[in-house]
């Protein structure tokens, strides 16, 4: 009987289960998109929703449980501070797509994205963008300073 048992086990043991959703979680954060079995799909939305909704609350302690649920920084602060502003939602971030099967072994693939993924996708493009010209705009002004001849 399979009273009150939750969720799918995927063939694995706890810790790589853990493993497994945190590193989902965490490409999805960096990517804004991943692509991964349905099954597993289905459960890292699960997980992911829960942390964005951390992420919209926004508050040390919010960023802590964030933390403690996925633990890479880098991920974490980019949920913070330029994906969980820019969505309005107040629940339902992730869309997840049914694509295709999977050669070899026939398995479910689907695609999980944000749902205001063209939206969030542009900003950062605009954002990275943004940063190239700044760093090339101090190179040639660090340049000029360097060739520039010095008056005493």
């Amino acid at each position: 009987m399979r009273h009150r048992v939750a969720g799918r086990g995927l063939a694995r043991n706890t810790k790589q289960r853990k493993a497994l959703f945190r590193g989902l979680i965490i490409s999805l954060i960096t990517h804004l998109k991943i692509e991964t079995t349905l099954a597993k799909a289905k459960e890292t939305k699960k997980l992911a929703e829960k942390v964005i909704t951390l992420g919209k609350k926004g508050d040390l302690h919010s960023r802590r449980l964030a933390l403690s649920s996925v633990p890479d920084e880098n991920a974490v602060t980019k949920l913070f501070n330029e994906i969980a502003p820019k969505i309005s939602r107040s629940s339902g971030y992730l869309r997840l797509l049914q694509t295709r099967n999977r050669v070899g072994d026939n398995a479910s693939m689907a695609v999980l994205e944000f749902v205001d993924y063209e939206e969030l996708q542009n900003q950062e493009e605009k954002a990275a963008a943004e940063a190239k010209r700044n760093k090339r705009r101090e190179k040639r002004e660090s340049a000029k300073d360097l060739t520039a001849p010095k008056v005493n």
